[in-house]
């Protein structure tokens, strides 16, 4: 799946092959274009896509979140990182998010947690990417 974010610049294509390939394990995707609108979390199985969660900026939907449960389902009640992400994303507002800020809304416990192991964020406009090694200083979940 490396290959799509290497050799598809179309954003259409991108999406259209994530949600079509086979693959050997379910999986999250989350892509994002360079065009304001463009981004979505698809959610697969082995051989289909079980939903596409789309940008919908007329609709107010300026962010999508995936954490490790579909966002269908209610996460389980001792790992609820859904939450919180999206309480420190709404705080934040779509006219201040920055890499600064959505480094501290993933550095945000329980978001940030013993298992996180880095974080990576992308500007696909600029092609510019950073990431960090994550340590979750004490007191910190295990999870």
């Amino acid at each position: 799946m490396k290959g799509i974010y290497e050799f598809f610049l179309v954003y259409e294509e991108a999406k259209n092959i994530l949600t079509k390939t086979k693959i050997l394990a379910p999986a999250y995707f989350i892509l994002g274009g360079n065009k304001s609108g463009e981004g979505c979390v698809i959610t697969r199985d082995r051989t289909r896509s079980l939903d596409i969660y789309e940008l919908d900026p007329k609709q107010g939907r300026w962010y999508v979140l995936q954490t490790n449960y579909d966002r269908w389902k209610n996460p389980f009640f001792l790992d609820d990182r859904r939450t919180p992400a999206k309480m420190c994303l709404n705080r934040t507002t779509q006219e201040n998010i920055s890499f600064a800020t959505m480094y501290d809304v993933l550095s945000t416990k329980p978001v940030l947690n013993k298992l996180t192991v880095y974080t990576t964020l992308i500007d696909v406009t600029k092609g510019h990417f950073e990431t960090y090694l994550r340590d979750c200083p004490d007191p910190c979940i295990g999870w």
